[in-house]
């Protein structure tokens, strides 16, 4: 809240605008996925405010991040092996050294 005003006077206002705020209870982790990887918000506190039927959530918590894991198709990981002329282990390696570029892992076991 905003220091030195009265709780009941903040409540009293944000009822006068229109706005409603709840707290979540119980909230032990917070998981955000993207493409990249995950934020992942452990002892989270999650509040939502509602405002002109408008609904924003603050989440707060320790964050980490988890970077996502790379998937590399099956032929994809064939393909460069016969084209470096190496082993599938040593495709696959190659490929998620280049984030799955073929070309790029091409040209790293060809050198």
């Amino acid at each position: 809240m905003i220091p030195g005003v009265n709780p009941k006077q903040m409540k009293a206002m944000m009822k006068k605008l229109g706005m409603k705020m709840e707290q979540f209870e119980d909230v032990e982790r917070v998981i955000v996925y993207t493409k990249k990887g995950n934020y992942i918000f452990e002892n989270a506190e999650v509040v939502a405010t509602t405002m002109q039927g408008a609904t924003t959530y603050q989440l707060s918590g320790e964050m980490r991040f988890e970077e996502a894991e790379t998937v590399i198709p099956e032929e994809d990981v064939a393909m460069v092996a016969e084209q470096a002329s190496v082993s599938k282990e040593a495709a696959l390696a190659a490929l998620k050294e280049t984030n799955g570029d073929i070309a790029e892992a091409i040209l790293k076991l060809s050198e």
